[in-house]
């Protein structure tokens, strides 16, 4: 515990719909001896006010990411707004000394994301990503169970995945909230964010990618935009399939598909071992947002048998899955923060899964096998 609640200005809150309303001021509010939500900023003063008004917050309305950036009261800025503005906002919020959580994709490619890491090094302040998946209970459980040596040494790994309604489905809802993931130059799209996430996720439990054979394609180069009743043109990628080998030796097969799963599987990720093997499963490749479940098999097993994640990995967190994770990281940062520790997931642990990412887009772009070193 701190000895005063870290301040909390927050870029990019919307009642309703954004992502920080939806997980970022819960999980504030679940932590609230040790964070404070001191402050708003959207694109105008009145968007701002209108956020706290509708959130029902004491915190200041700004009126631009530059003036709450400034403020003297702000110790951490949080950043949820589209990628794009990501290195400007960051760039500002560590040259002012403040400790920052962006949302991941941390930067629009690798580039952006180590000049983002350089900074933050050089400031000596501290910068997290919202890689939250890698605190999920059903995540750090499943770490522990490799580690414990549940399936025994990790021959493969194979995950299958759906990326969601509004990534490859062909359709959006709405052309001004998800419109701009139809573009790939615009860095968000389903290879950046749940093969981002998953990835993260992935390294954590079975350690580090060291080749990578990669294929992107845009099979539907068209996308119908349900509010404005117009189509638009595509060029992020729908089909993401990945091959490789991990750090262990260990081969690695991944395929991502656009749009939602036709039922509630939308993932099958299955570790195979020596001694078992063990499944997880989820609503979707989102494995940050949806509910995972855990299930193995071990020696003569014919059947897979559920593995029940231990109540102390939940006991004291937001029950909702997307709060729940996030809360675990900002606790994680508040630890850091407190102790001199890094725990949470950082800058640099941002930029590893971003050379992921450009290893995959290099080799579908030369056709060629990638090493990461």
């Amino acid at each position: 515990m701190t000895e005063r609640r870290l301040r909390v200005g927050i870029v990019g809150l919307q009642a309703g719909r954004s992502w920080a309303a939806r997980a970022h001021v819960p999980a504030l509010q679940a932590l609230s001896d040790t964070f404070e939500i001191v402050g708003v900023a959207n694109t105008s003063l009145s968007s701002a006010q209108a956020a706290v008004a509708e959130m029902g917050l004491s915190s200041t309305p700004f009126a631009s990411v530059a003036e709450l950036v400034a403020a003297p009261d702000v110790d951490i800025v949080t950043v949820t707004v589209k990628v794009p503005p990501h290195f400007d906002i960051v760039k500002a919020a560590i040259a002012a000394g403040k400790h920052v959580y962006c949302e991941w994709p941390l930067g629009n490619g690798l580039a952006e994301a180590e000049a983002m890491a350089t900074l933050a090094r050089e400031k000596g302040v501290l910068g997290v990503v919202g890689t939250q998946a890698r605190l999920a209970p059903e995540i750090k459980y499943l770490r522990q169970l490799i580690a414990d040596g549940f399936v025994g040494d990790v021959l493969s790994t194979t995950l299958v995945a759906r990326a969601g309604a509004a990534l490859g489905a062909g359709i959006i809802s709405e052309k001004r909230t998800y419109g701009y993931l139809l573009d790939r130059a615009n860095g968000a799209n389903a290879l950046t964010i749940p093969v981002g996430h998953t990835l993260a996720a992935l390294r954590d439990v079975l350690g580090e990618v060291a080749e990578i054979s990669a294929l992107l394609a845009t099979k539907r180069p068209l996308a119908f935009a349900v509010d404005t009743q117009e189509w638009l043109p595509v060029s992020a990628p729908d089909q993401i399939l990945v091959s490789g080998v991990m750090a262990s030796g260990a081969p690695i097969s991944i395929h991502y598909r656009g749009g939602p799963a036709r039922d509630d599987n939308g993932l099958f990720w299955e570790i195979h071992g020596t001694e078992g093997d063990i499944r997880i499963t989820g609503a979707s490749g989102h494995t940050q947002m949806v509910q995972l479940s855990l299930q193995g098999a071990r020696g003569e097993d014919k059947v897979f048998r559920p593995l029940e994640v231990p109540a102390s990995h939940r006991a004291g967190w937001p029950r909702e899955v997307e709060p729940g994770n996030v809360a675990r990281l900002y606790a994680s940062m508040a630890d850091d923060l407190q102790n001199g520790t890094r725990t949470a997931p950082s800058f640099d642990d941002a930029v590893a899964v971003h050379r992921i990412i450009a290893a995959i887009e290099k080799s579908a772009e030369s056709g060629k096998r990638v090493e990461l070193s």
